[in-house]
Order: C-alpha cells, then sequence, then structure tokens
C-alpha cells in the first residue's frame, strides 16, 4: 500500500467507530506506534500504560507478549509481511505496518487462533488508518495464513545474499550486531568449531524474555522473605529469581530495600564492593549513577562497610531516578550532577573504590529493551567509545593509590570492552594494574565463572549465565615512586 496521506498516521483513533478491539492489542499497537514515532521507550512506557488501564494479570501479560515480541522480532515479521504484500515494507504506511507486525506476531510467533489475530488486526487498522487500509491488512495477513511458519522462515532465508543475512533475517538482528557479538565471542574464547553454535545460542537467547531479577539490599531486606514465586539466583547472594507474581505488590519492593534488576548488573556492583575488605571511612564514587540500581546496591554495601558512596549523574532526569533509588537508605548518599569526564581534574586521588558503569550501545541488554537493536548503529560505537575513555581516566585520576577501579558496560562489543581495558593500559602504563576479576566473583557467588584470557576480566552471556551481556573488568590504581 503506498504511502497514503488520507491514514491517521498517528497511531491514534480516527473516531470512525467504536474501537471493539481487546485492551491489550490496542496497547500494544499504541506501544509499537509510539517508539516509533517518538523514539520512546517501551520498558518505559508499557508500565505507564498498564498501570492507567487496570488491566487483570493475564491481560496485562498479553499486552507484554505482543509489544515486547514485535519490536523484537520486526526484522523478520518486516521480511514476511514484504513477501506476502508483494512490496517493500517502505511502500506501506507507518501506522499499518505497525499494525501489520502486530498482527505477525501473533500469527507466526505466539501462534494465536486466525480469526482473533486477523479480525482484530483489522479493527485496529479501521482505527488508526485510512478505510482502504483494513482491507490491505486484510488480505496481507489472509495470504500469510495460507502458509505455515515454517516455511515462511523458508522462504525469508532465501532471499538471503550471505550467511550473516541469514542470521540476521532469521534472529532479527542487524548483521552489524551479529558480526559484533561473533568478533565478541571470539575474544571471549570461543574455539572456532564451536563459534556458529554459539552465535545461535546467543542469538536465540536475546529473543527470549529476560527473567525477572530482584536484589535484597544488604543490611535493609533478606531475599528467603520475598513473597513471590520463585528461587534464589544462583551466583549473586543478593539476588532472587521471580517466576510468577507481580513484583509491584511486593511490600519491600514499594519500600525500596528490594529492587528490580538483573543478576549481572548485580555482579557489577559487587565486583566494586568486595574486591577487598572494606575499611571504615573509605570514600567510594559512582561516577554514572543513572538510573541508580547499581548504587543502590552499592550504598547498601558501603553503609555496612563504614564506607561513604557518592552517586554522580549530570543528565538532571537521570538524577533524579538516581536519587529515588537511593531513598530507601537510611543517611542515604550525596547525589552529583557533575560531568564525570573532569571529576579527576577537579578531585584527583580523591577515591577508594570508583566504579564506570560507563554508558555504552546496551547490545548486552536487547532482551529487557528491544527496540534498541534497531536504533544502534557502528556510529554509536564510535562515539562512545570516545566517551567511555575520557571516563576511564577521569576516573583514575579520581582513584587514589592503592584504590580499585571497576569498569563495567552492558555491552559485549569489543570496542567497549576490551579495547577499552587494551586502551588503558597502554595510557597508564605501570600506574594501574588489573585485578583477577573472575577471581573476585567467584567468591562473591561460590561458583566458578569462565574468563579469558586470565581472569582479569569477565564477559556474562545470556546464552550462558543467563545474565545480560555485562563486561566487568577490575584494576587497582599503583603506588608511583615520586
Amino acid at each position: 500500500m503506498p504511502n497514503d496521506n488520507s491514514s491517521a498516521g498517528n497511531g491514534r483513533p480516527t473516531g470512525r467507530t467504536t474501537s471493539i478491539v481487546q485492551p491489550a492489542r490496542r496497547i500494544a499497537l499504541e506501544v509499537i506506534t509510539a517508539v516509533r514515532e517518538d523514539d520512546a521507550y517501551a520498558n518505559l512506557l508499557l508500565p505507564t500504560k498498564l498501570a492507567r488501564a487496570k488491566l487483570s494479570t493475564a491481560d496485562a501479560a498479553l499486552a507484554t507478549e505482543l509489544s515486547y515480541g514485535t519490536l523484537r522480532m520486526r526484522g523478520y515479521y518486516d521480511r514476511v509481511i514484504s513477501l506476502a504484500a508483494g512490496r517493500p515494507v517502505e511502500n506501506i504506511d507507518p501506522v499499518v505496518l505497525d499494525v501489520l507486525e502486530l498482527a505477525v506476531h501473533q500469527l507466526l510467533g505466539m501462534r494465536t487462533a486466525t480469526h482473533a489475530a486477523v479480525n482484530e488486526s483489522v479493527e485496529l487498522a479501521r482505527l488508526v488508518a485510512s478505510r482502504s487500509a483494513t482491507g490491505f491488512v486484510n488480505g496481507v495477513l489472509r495470504t500469510i495464513t495460507r502458509t505455515d511458519a515454517d516455511t515462511w522462515l523458508e522462504r525469508v532465508l532465501e532471499t538471503a545474499k550471505d550467511d550473516d543475512a541469514r542470521l540476521s533475517a532469521e534472529y532479527s538482528h542487524p548483521v552489524w550486531i551479529i558480526r559484533a557479538f561473533r568478533r565478541a565471542l571470539v575474544a571471549d574464547g570461543v574455539r572456532p568449531d564451536q563459534l556458529a553454535a554459539e552465535l545461535r545460542d546467543l542469538l536465540d537467547a536475546d529473543n527470549l524474555p529476560p527473567r525477572l531479577g530482584l536484589v535484597a539490599l544488604p543490611g535493609l531486606a533478606d531475599r528467603t522473605q520475598i513473597d513471590v514465586p520463585g528461587r534464589e539466583a544462583k551466583r549473586s547472594p543478593f539476588g532472587f529469581i521471580a517466576t510468577g507474581g507481580d513484583p509491584i505488590g511486593i511490600p519491600q519492593v514499594a519500600a525500596g530495600t528490594v529492587r528490580v534488576q538483573d543478576e549481572g548488573s548485580q555482579l557489577a556492583a559487587l565486583a566494586l564492593s568486595r574486591a577487598a575488605p572494606v575499611n571504615s571511612g573509605e570514600k567510594w564514587l559512582d561516577l554514572c549513577a543513572g538510573p541508580g540500581g547499581k548504587s543502590a546496591l552499592l550504598a547498601a554495601e558501603a553503609r555496612l562497610g563504614g564506607a561513604i558512596l557518592t552517586a554522580n549523574e549530570p543528565v538532571p532526569a537521570r538524577a533524579q531516578l538516581v536519587r529515588n533509588a537511593l531513598a530507601a537508605i537510611p543517611d542515604p548518599p550525596a547525589v552529583w550532577q557533575l560531568d564525570g569526564t573532569v571529576v579527576g581534574r577537579d578531585q584527583p586521588e580523591s577515591f577508594d573504590r570508583i566504579l564506570v558503569d560507563a554508558p555504552c550501545t546496551g547490545l548486552g541488554a536487547l532482551r529487557r529493551r528491544p527496540e534498541a537493536r534497531w536504533r544502534k548503529s557502528p556510529r554509536d560505537v564510535a562515539e562512545l567509545a570516545e566517551l567511555q575513555t575520557r571516563l576511564i581516566d577521569s576516573a583514575i585520576e579520581a582513584l587514589r593509590p592503592g584504590g580499585i577501579l571497576a569498569y563495567v558496560t552492558c555491552s559485549p562489543h569489543v570496542a567497549e570492552t576490551r579495547g577499552q581495558v587494551a586502551g588503558a593500559i597502554e595510557r597508564w602504563g605501570d600506574r594501574i594494574s588489573q585485578l583477577d576479576t573472575a577471581a573476585v566473583l567467584a567468591g562473591v557467588s561460590g561458583d566458578e565463572i569462565e574468563a579469558q584470557p586470565s581472569g582479569s576480566q569477565v564477559q556474562l552471556w545470556p546464552h550462558t549465565t543467563a545474565t545480560d551481556a555485562m563486561f566487568i573488568a577490575l584494576f587497582t590504581k599503583n603506588e608511583v615512586a615520586r
């Protein structure tokens, strides 16, 4: 369907008819459209819409799967739609394409009953697009339903030009991310004969909904008292994996002493706090603190050891999120709003431990942020790598001799991880040394964590550790003879 100026174009009701669409589907379409039109973040927008709509638990779960599943797999679904429609998706009205993607997820990703998926999608098109769009949507979806999901996959893969394009189509990841993941796996020591299977396992894990992780802030809550079905986390001593229930209803979550947090993020914070015994009076800094999850865990750890944490976040809105996250801590830490790249210049050798949870592409959390894979580009890597370098240097300047620095990213991209470590060692020479990060994390969790080549840095993975792909490297600043 060529671009049609009579389309509403904004994913909002046109007022031509009364909606009979199930609320979960309507909310999912609103989220998908807002992500496309307004660069909204699904993980922030969807909870707000669900709370306002007061959906049942089942309908809220349906809306979540519809939204996240469609956004994750839209690259593959667009290929199916293009084949079924006989035209590039660029020539389909964007709001109509939103409706079609949502429908195809139901038909091919969820195996929803054909009549429910098609009929409600036609009604959605009637609400948000032109009159002619309903017939177009109906026709495309009827074409799709005449062929089973496995055959559609075969047809899509037949159009791919090479192996990376086939992986990109099948697993709905941009080709550049496929290649970045392959390089990261190689850097992590995956053998050539295992690489293809390992990459597929990673991509498959990336398309599965993440487990709901919780952390009981030490000294303030007990994970054995969390009143929701689940089990204790395998590696974090304070972690809990919820398998049912709504965490919003947990009193400790409402109080802020239990927080939603991936186990990998917990390990990143604990690597710093547990790298060495804490001496009372130590000064800690979370240099890039927003939105505050790791700050809260570090603050709880600092409180138990008699250390003093300061959190820094230059973006005002994110700084407020940090304050909110720290509100449950008695006598909460100060929150600065400074440019992290100049803290070391202005406050040299002032801190005993520093966390640099650096801004990154977020390629390690694509399970959690389904639209992120379509928003990032290789250009972002270059820009972020420059910022990461400046933050590391600032942190080393701000670190006291004998102090400990944790460099962390939620990305496995080599330029953001091992490349940054190598660059720091080259720039700072014998003024810094790497610590055995794997040994520290083994001490935290009681579980061996693989690392290459010497344990000095650890890369977590969704398909092996069931966490976000966090990268963690520990350094110490050496005494230098004057």
